[in-house]
C-alpha cells in the first residue's frame, strides 16, 4: 500500500465514522500527509449533505435541514463538536492563563458554557440550512466543508503545535507545512473566483479569528482548536450564503 493511498485512507478514518480498515499502524510521515487530504474527505463529506438535500427535495424545509444538520453531525462522529466544546470551557474557564486552559482542554467533561456553545453554532447552522434550502442554493452543502478543512489545513499548517503528546501529535511532527500552504491558498483562490467569494472571505475570517485567539491564549494550537475552527467555519460559510439569499 502507498504511503498515499494509505495517508487518504488515515484522513478519511480520523475525520469521519466511515469504517477504513488500515492495514498497517500509520507512520509518523502518513500522519502529517494524511493533512493534505482534508478537503477532500470534506468534498466526500459535502457530496452526501448535497445528496441528502436533493433527496429530500420537497420535504418541509424545517424538518429537511434537522435531517442535514444530523448527518453533518454523525457522519463526522461529532469530532470537531467536541473540539469546540472543549475550547469554549477553557476560554471561559482559564481566565486568560495558558496552563489552566490546556488543562481544561484534556478534561472529557463538558461544562455549561461548552453545552451553551454548541446549541448556538448547531441553532445556526440549522437555520441557515433551511434558508439555503428554500433559497435553492444548497451547492453550500458541497462548499463549505471542503473550505472549512482547506481553513484547518491552513492552520495546521502555519500555527505551532503546543503539546508534547495527544492525538495529533504525530501528525504535528511531520507536516509538509509548505505543500499545505500553497493547497490551502489554491483552493481559496479557486473556489473565490468560480464558485463565492463571500463563502471563501467567511472562511478564510474565521481561520484569522480563531489562530489570532490561540496565538494569544495558548502561543499555539490544539487539536481541539483545529477541529472548533471546522465547527466555527461551517457556521460562518452557511450563514454568510444564508445571509446573501436574504
Amino acid at each position: 500500500m502507498t504511503t498515499v493511498w494509505h495517508a487518504f485512507l488515515i484522513a478519511i478514518q480520523f475525520l469521519t465514522i466511515f469504517p477504513v480498515p488500515l492495514k498497517r499502524a500509520p507512520t509518523e510521515r502518513e500522519w502529517g500527509v494524511s493533512v493534505m487530504f482534508y478537503p477532500l474527505v470534506g468534498a466526500l463529506l459535502g457530496a452526501m449533505f448535497w445528496g441528502l438535500a436533493i433527496a429530500l427535495a420537497g420535504v418541509p424545509a424545517l424538518l429537511s435541514g434537522a435531517l442535514i444538520v444530523a448527518l453533518w453531525g454523525l457522519a463526522t462522529g461529532a469530532l470537531h463538536i467536541d473540539g469546540l466544546a472543549d475550547c469554549a470551557d477553557a476560554w471561559v474557564g482559564g481566565y486568560g492563563d495558558r496552563e489552566r486552559s490546556l488543562r481544561i482542554m484534556k478534561d472529557p467533561a463538558s461544562g455549561p458554557v461548552a453545552v451553551a456553545t454548541i446549541v448556538v453554532v448547531l441553532l445556526l447552522k440549522f437555520a441557515s440550512v433551511t434558508v439555503v434550502i428554500g433559497h435553492d442554493a444548497m451547492w453550500v452543502f458541497l462548499v463549505a466543508p471542503i473550505l472549512a478543512r482547506t481553513s484547518a489545513t491552513g492552520l495546521l499548517a502555519s500555527t505551532p503545535y503546543v503539546r508534547t503528546e495527544g492525538i495529533a501529535t504525530p501528525m504535528m511532527a511531520s507536516l509538509p507545512r509548505r505543500v499545505l500552504v500553497i493547497l490551502a491558498l489554491t483552493i481559496a483562490v479557486l473556489m473565490g473566483l468560480f464558485v463565492d467569494i463571500g463563502a471563501v472571505l467567511a472562511a478564510v475570517s474565521s481561520l484569522l479569528a480563531v489562530r489570532f485567539l490561540a496565538m494569544r491564549r495558548l502561543h499555539g494550537i490544539t487539536g481541539d482548536v483545529a477541529g472548533a475552527l471546522v465547527e466555527i467555519s461551517e457556521m460562518t460559510i452557511l450563514l454568510s450564503v444564508a445571509l446573501a439569499k436574504t
